[in-house]
């Protein structure tokens, strides 16, 4: 069963790690310091998709962690 968990747990590390990616983050690092305010827009399609779906891929990241970290203790 911790096998399992642990591919699980790669898996969706990696679909995580490429939703993240994938998203649009405006012109630099200047953004990040107020140097842009245009970033004022709702998130329509495929933004909206992966915002959302990096919401799920983290939670279901900490709900596997924390179910690993429970089978490997039970020992």
């Amino acid at each position: 069963m911790e096998t399992t968990l642990s591919y699980i747990q790669v898996i969706l590390s990696v679909f995580l790690t490429i939703s993240i990616l994938l998203q649009n983050r405006g012109s630099g690092l200047s953004t990040a310091f107020g140097g842009d305010m245009s970033g004022f827009y709702t998130k329509r399609g495929i933004e909206k998709f992966l915002y959302f779906a990096s919401i799920v891929l983290g939670t279901l990241f900490v709900i596997n962690a924390l179910a690993t970290l429970a089978m490997s203790s039970r020992i």
